[in-house]
């Protein structure tokens, strides 16, 4: 099977034309998938692609490469706003899958549990993918369409998360059945940017609890002008209709609801009072 490691995006979408070949970045979804299916006839290594990997701002925002690996999100320095998503870094597999797993793939592999889709919701990012034609760009919520289902067109790269200047503090909390190594339960992120005592604005993004990762946008806009604890008691009341959770091996759709109300209101909790001490919510 003939592996190519390309040097430019356009040597990259010219080798991914035909249907033959598979884009590789990481490979920590593509390599365990091969063990009970038919390997591709090529595969295209995307890691030394330029401009694929890295971190960088402008005027107007953030440009994550697809090709970014999880550790180089968690050691860049970055501000409060994306306390989130670097949480949640941190839950993407063991060290060794953070070394190596991308961005581009967590999202592009679609799982309803993807760790870094509901921290990159709430920060409102937008995805840029590349084909021979051009680039275009489109909202993450619009992206992923369901489970291992996206826009991505056949050929094309996701080459880039593109995150939008933005005050606020981000944070990120995932329930499992066991502290490391797990899949989620339910988890949540959030960004909330406060004024004085009151909370301004909020963004709210829950995954593992329907087929892709949801915004809350009703509960967003009942949060603008309430207290940090009006907010946590107004989170731990909403009865969340943009879920679907479900009943698996992993708990229960009961469950699962619950948790996300008392995560969510944890989430605005943290985010809010990054310096102090977070009020425990039971």
């Amino acid at each position: 099977m003939p592996l190519h490691r390309p040097e430019s995006l356009s040597a990259a979408l010219e080798l991914l034309q035909g249907g033959r070949a598979v884009a590789l970045a990481g490979g920590t979804d593509l390599y365990p998938a091969l063990r009970d299916g038919t390997p591709p006839p090529e595969m295209v290594d995307l890691t030394r692609v330029d401009g694929l990997r890295g971190i960088s701002r402008s005027e107007t925002g953030w440009r994550i490469g697809g090709a970014t690996t999880w550790t180089q999100v968690l050691k860049a320095d970055l501000p409060p706003l994306f306390n989130g998503l670097k949480a949640a870094a941190r839950e993407v597999g063991s060290v060794q899958i953070q070394n190596t797993g991308t961005v581009a793939g967590n999202l592009c592999n679609a799982s309803p549990a993807a760790d870094g889709v509901p921290a990159l919701l709430a920060l409102d990012a937008e995805v840029e993918l590349a084909a021979p034609s051009g680039t275009r760009r489109m909202p993450l919520g619009d992206f992923i369409t369901g489970p291992r289902a996206t826009h991505l067109a056949p050929g094309e790269i996701l080459t880039a998360l593109l995150i939008p200047e933005a005050d606020g503090r981000g944070a990120f909390f995932k329930l499992g059945a066991r502290r490391y190594l797990v899949i989620s339960i339910a988890m949540v992120s959030a960004v909330v940017e406060t004024e004085g005592d009151a909370i301004k604005s909020a963004r709210l993004a829950v995954g593992a609890c329907s087929p892709v990762a949801r915004r809350l946008p009703a509960l967003e806009a009942a949060l603008a002008g309430k207290t940090i604890s009006q907010a946590g008691q107004a989170a731990l009341t909403y009865d969340y209709p943009e879920l679907s959770p479900i009943d698996d091996v992993r708990a229960g759709a009961g469950y699962r609801r619950e948790a996300v109300a008392t995560l969510v209101a944890r989430a605005i909790g943290q985010a809010a009072l990054t310096d102090k001490e977070v009020p425990h919510v039971a």
